[in-house]
């Protein structure tokens, strides 16, 4: 698997990894994340995919396909600040193809690559924390720790930080 760049040509292969994971959370009864509408139909998301896409975004791809995609960038307004400089993944989705596998953690890999780069302190995420809690387990497996919970009217959100120093 390799990481590139993510430009705004690749809105399509993105759409395309967010539509596949709502279709895949959809068939497991998970629709509290991101609901049953595709990415791709839906303007504020698809506004949403050019602003990661206009800044610091990254493709991972194995046998020549998208298998995930992350995007850098600032916190939403209802995200606690933090004390310390940061490197914030404001995205991230990973494809279901077999070859696939593990590029959501390399991605996230990456963060911390580009954070120790920077010389901040730490990289956060947020994330949906309802239902099962899965995608909060994830991230603890990949090394992160829960900070701060939120809420966002209904959607229960958990924000996970992985520090440097």
């Amino acid at each position: 698997m390799k990481l590139r760049p993510a430009t705004a040509a690749d809105l399509d292969a993105v759409g395309a990894l967010f539509d596949d994971a709502v279709r895949w959370l959809t068939e497991q009864g998970r629709t509290g994340q991101w609901g049953t509408e595709p990415f791709s139909t839906n303007p504020k998301r698809v506004e949403a995919m050019r602003q990661w896409l206009a800044g610091e975004a990254w493709i991972a791809e194995a046998d020549g396909r998208a298998a995930g995609f992350m995007a850098l960038g600032q916190p939403q307004a209802h995200i606690p600040p933090t004390d310390v400089p940061e490197l914030y993944v404001t995205g991230l989705a990973g494809a279901r193809f077999p070859a696939a596998r593990g590029a959501g953690r390399l991605l996230l890999k990456h963060a911390e690559a580009r954070a120790v780069e920077e010389g901040v302190e730490r990289v956060r995420v947020d994330c949906y924390a309802g239902d099962d809690r899965a995608l909060v387990a994830f991230y603890v497996s990949a090394g992160f720790t829960p900070t701060d919970t939120f809420m966002v009217g209904t959607w229960p959100g958990q924000v996970l930080e992985l520090r440097l120093r």
